[in-house]
């Protein structure tokens, strides 16, 4: 049962998902009418959930389900993997890699870099201490508005700056 992101409950357990570029508005267009769709039947063990989406900076995928009345089973993630598969075979992307790193650049724009090429970003200035990065371990959406888009000095990537 999909909800409008603004309307799913808080506690809702969240999903995120950077693709290693933006959308165009034609693919953001295509890809929002395919995560509404998905997420109007979205199920568990057969009974419909509570569930969402969000693209944010045109390039990031937040899924969301409401798991207060029905956990999202293993099979039920597993339809939601075969989902964002679809959108990176029809646009040649990749979502599913969990080794990048999301940053806002200097012009506040999010930036992706390889988690293996993060540390050189670092030593060249281009990520600093205040740099805002996407927390990767955020696990609900409450975590969405305050705990998501953090300094760098406060995630793991601190050990990278002179103390």
């Amino acid at each position: 049962m999909y909800l409008e992101f603004e309307n799913i409950a808080a506690h809702s357990r969240v999903w995120v998902y950077q693709s290693d570029r933006k959308f165009n508005s034609e693919e953001l267009n295509w890809i929002k009418s395919h995560l509404k769709s998905f997420c109007e039947q979205w199920n568990t063990h057969g009974a419909l959930m509570p569930t969402s989406f969000e693209i944010k900076f045109d390039q990031v995928i937040i899924l969301s389900v409401d798991e207060s009345n029905l956990g999202a089973s293993g099979c039920s993630i597993d339809s939601s993997v075969r989902t964002l598969r679809d959108i990176e075979q029809k646009f040649g992307v990749n979502l599913l890699d969990q080794g990048k790193v999301g940053f806002l650049n200097s012009e506040d724009n999010l930036a992706i870099n390889s988690v293996f090429g993060i540390k050189e970003s670092v030593q060249s200035g281009v990520v600093r201490p205040e740099t805002r990065i996407l927390n990767p371990l955020v696990r609900e959406k409450a975590d969405l508005e305050n705990n998501w888009l953090i300094p760098a000095k406060e995630s793991w990537l601190n050990k990278y700056f002179q103390n």
